[in-house]
């Protein structure tokens, strides 16, 4: 219980706006139809970037060679301006945050989302606990063609230190109050 004079402290294990970014990685349009669960998983990446938007959460988002596999959806395109291409599995090499997170810099936390879990998403995922940021993977907005591939991509990146959340929960943790919007 507080006195009223002296700031409540908030637990290090949930998120922060203030220290947080959103990484959607290649929710591309030739992906989507092999995706059972595109239509939800385009919804709660949507959710992910229009809180992200309002509460001033830095947005990046990349796309699998896009001349191959088409840009990002059209429902998610509009929402960013700047969809990094990329050749490598894992986004972190073209991210531009040099794998460790400045001394000026406080966004320690990263929340991760999109397709695929268990290739794209998980590399990912694994590259950047690798180089300290403390990762976050709402289970609800990552996908992968194959139920058996998602299951076992989400218990190994739970196993290697990433956080498994839902896309409610993040969203809850960034606006912290129901004063927050």
């Amino acid at each position: 219980m507080t006195d009223g004079n002296t700031e409540f402290v908030r637990s290090g294990e949930m998120l922060s706006r203030g220290r947080s970014r959103l990484l959607i990685i290649d929710v591309q349009d030739k992906l989507l139809p092999h995706i059972p669960v595109a239509e939800p998983l385009i919804e709660n990446c949507g959710k992910l970037m229009k809180a992200a938007a309002v509460l001033n959460v830095s947005i990046y988002g990349t796309e699998q060679y896009p001349q191959g596999l088409g840009e990002t959806t059209a429902a998610l395109k509009g929402l960013h301006d700047d969809w990094l291409e990329k050749l490598r599995f894992s986004s972190a090499e073209v991210l531009n945050w040099g794998f460790a997170a400045e001394a000026t810099d406080d966004r320690d936390q990263i929340v991760v989302a999109g397709i695929e879990a268990h290739v794209c998403v998980q590399q990912t995922v694994l590259d950047l606990i690798a180089h300290g940021f403390r990762v976050f993977v709402p289970a609800d907005a990552i996908a992968s063609r194959n139920k058996a591939d998602w299951k076992f991509a989400v218990r190994r990146m739970s196993d290697s230190g990433a956080v498994v959340t839902t896309t409610e929960s993040v969203l809850f943790e960034w606006c912290e109050t129901a004063a927050a919007v």
